[in-house]
């Protein structure tokens, strides 16, 4: 493994040296700014983030580049892009920060595997040559990366990179600050407040005792994969019955008035081996874990209801707590438990803080945000700027954007055909062709950075069509035809569609659609169980009302989205609904798209009608025989 890191650090030499000979000439910008590089990688969602002068210049997951789902290689060509972007070279930056401490994560894995020893044998033995060859010299690895980078390294606790990337972009000058994941150093829960430029953090829960581990050991058991299947059982979950709650809570989880909580490890086996769950778990819950892809029963269902009750009145607990605790009135959130937009949106319903904000980026690709965050901040003191209502995340648009002679350019050795319209025209053109119930691929300025596509990268449809969302599911992302899809609403007429407590910009809130939209189910459709309940229904917009009339609302307003407040603006006018599908533009198993070559591709592989790529309209009809062979990267490679 050694020696792959060494080649990915000269690939990535080789990378930034070219991107950046246009960067060199322009030394008098870059003498006069101060940029930190903030980096994660070697566990989950590689990113890299680049601050410049206290503003965010760029953030992005390098899957987007590598079109590998998860990607958690060293960030070459996402570190490659933000230096493009900002005009800088490795020699400008002020420091370069990585997002946890590997020294104390090694004390932890050492001293995990001595208390259980010897269980956990093999997992240990398979782990311990990369931290002894690689994880534990990433200074070194860095600067070869980077090629030869010479400055300052500074490794913030994982924890503390989660509190800075959800503190620091929020609109408030002090704020409580929540962060909750599997496991970083040490921390799986942490709590503090923080105060203009400064964050503290009071209280910690450690590991093995995390509200992220219990939860992905209910994604393992119920069949779908830890670290991106956690999205499906919070979508199972209104399918099912909360008939294992009290079970979770008497025998796994001691969760107490304040929110801390610690789980029975006699239940689990991930602190012993590579499985999740043991034995005594599956005896307790009936029978082996759910294998993938076999067919989903009542009792998924139902497990996944029960862990989500058990989530949600956690979050609760720990809120409300909080809140007595800090004297605060806004609390931030990141970690990964943070994007659990059905527990955020219980968090936000009953009014524990009058705000919330939540990164983006919650999970470790934001790591990389908040570590380049902290150091500023925190380490150099620099002053924080504050806009009072607004956030400085920049509507998440914080990745690459592509000209049109680039987009030309990547697309012509593929016979693309094409027409290009004013930006008035085609907005019209588009909302005329959603509401013939066309599927459109849109590809709008920069690329989003976390897990939501947020109108950059996203799949659209009608939401008033019955038919759109089992189409869209089965023929265009190829995924289980019980998640839901997404709203993206006009931030001005977002109280005419659903019962929100708060805004939305970035898709981390569910609310319940509003009643006068409901349409009223039989008898006979009440007694329906389980995935049955599918295909009634249940409000006036079908296609993005769940099972239990909520929805995953995203508010979109004018000034961070302009383009894409003008499109779902020119649908509403067209027909009245001032709401759109938004669905990530991917496939099952992808990466969200990040160049216009990877949206052409996806789009001749689905069964999307249209693809707009910023002024360019791409109808499937007009286009040549789609033909893909081998590596269809290095087939449309472009000098």
């Amino acid at each position: 493994m050694a020696a792959s890191h060494d080649s990915a650090g000269s690939k990535c030499e080789e990378l930034i040296r070219k991107t950046l000979t246009t960067a060199i000439s322009a030394e008098s910008n870059a003498a006069m700014a101060e940029a930190v590089l903030g980096l994660s990688c070697f566990y989950h969602d590689a990113a890299a983030a680049l601050v410049v002068d206290g503003e965010i210049a760029f953030a992005a997951q390098e899957e987007r580049f590598t079109r590998k789902k998860h990607d958690a290689g060293f960030p070459q060509h996402a570190v490659a892009a933000g230096l493009e972007r900002a005009g800088l070279s490795c020699a400008d930056l002020k420091a370069v920060v990585f997002y946890d401490k590997p020294w104390a994560k090694f004390e932890r894995i050492l001293e995990n595997y001595l208390a259980v020893a010897p269980w956990g044998l093999s997992s240990f033995l398979q782990a311990l040559p990369l931290w002894l060859k690689e994880k534990l010299w990433m200074g070194g690895l860095i600067d070869r990366a980077l090629g030869g980078y010479a400055g300052e390294r500074i490794f913030c606790r994982h924890h503390e990179s989660h509190a800075a990337s959800a503190f620091y972009p929020s609109p408030f000058e002090e704020a409580a600050v929540l962060t909750l994941d599997g496991v970083g150093e040490w921390h799986t829960t942490t709590w503090g407040v923080g105060r203009g430029r400064e964050i503290e953090l009071l209280k910690k829960i450690d590991y093995p005792h995390s509200l992220g581990l219990l939860y992905s050991a209910f994604t393992a058991y119920t069949g779908f994969k830890v670290n991106s299947g956690e999205y499906k059982v919070m979508g199972l979950a209104p399918y099912g019955e909360p008939r294992y709650t009290q079970l979770i809570l008497d025998e796994l989880v001691d969760l107490k008035e304040d929110g801390s909580f610690r789980l029975n490890m006699d239940y689990f086996g991930y602190h012993r081996g590579l499985r999740m769950t043991n034995e005594r778990f599956h005896r307790l819950f009936g029978g082996p874990p759910r294998q993938a892809e076999a067919l989903l029963t009542q009792k998924e269902m139902d497990l996944a209801r029960s862990v989500q009750e058990v989530i949600d009145r956690a979050l609760l607990k720990m809120g409300r707590h909080i809140r007595k605790e800090s004297g605060m009135k806004n609390l931030c959130l990141a970690g990964g438990v943070a994007l659990n937009c059905v527990a955020n949106g219980i968090l936000s319903r009953e009014r524990v803080f009058e705000r919330l904000w939540i990164q983006p980026a919650a999970g470790d690709a934001g790591g990389a945000l908040g570590a380049a965050l902290f150091a500023w901040h925190q380490l150099y003191g620099k002053e924080r700027r504050v806009h009072p209502g607004r956030d400085s995340q920049q509507a998440s648009r914080l990745g690459p954007s592509y000209g049109m002679a680039e987009i030309r350019r990547e697309l012509t050795p593929c016979g693309a055909v094409f027409h290009e319209l004013p930006r008035d025209a085609l907005t019209a053109r588009v909302a005329e062709l959603l509401a013939q119930e066309k599927v459109v691929g849109w590809f709008e300025g920069r690329m989003e950075f976390g897990p939501r596509a947020l109108g950059g990268r996203s799949i659209l449809g009608d939401p008033r069509s019955p038919r759109m969302q089992a189409n869209m599911n089965l023929k265009i992302k190829f995924r289980e035809s019980f998640r839901p899809f997404a709203p993206s609403v006009l931030r001005e007429r977002a109280g005419e569609c659903f019962e929100l407590a708060e805004d939305s910009p970035y898709m981390l809130l569910v609310f319940p659609v509003q009643r006068a939209r409901h349409i009223a189910m039989s008898a006979e459709q009440q007694r329906l169980f389980g995935i049955d309940k599918l295909n009634v229904p249940r409000s006036d917009l079908p296609a993005i009302t769940h099972v239990d009339y909520s929805a995953r609302v995203q508010t979109v307003e004018p000034e961070s989205s302009p383009h894409y407040h003008a499109l779902i603006a020119a649908f509403a006018q067209r027909t009245g609904c001032p709401v759109l599908i938004n669905t990530s533009f991917n496939v099952r198993g992808e990466p969200i798209v990040g160049s216009p070559l990877d949206a052409y591709r996806c789009f001749m592989r689905t069964h999307i009608d249209v693809l707009v790529i910023e002024n360019l309209v791409f109808y499937k009809e007009e286009q040549p025989a789609w033909q893909e062979k081998g590596d269809w990267r290095q087939e449309f490679t472009l000098d």
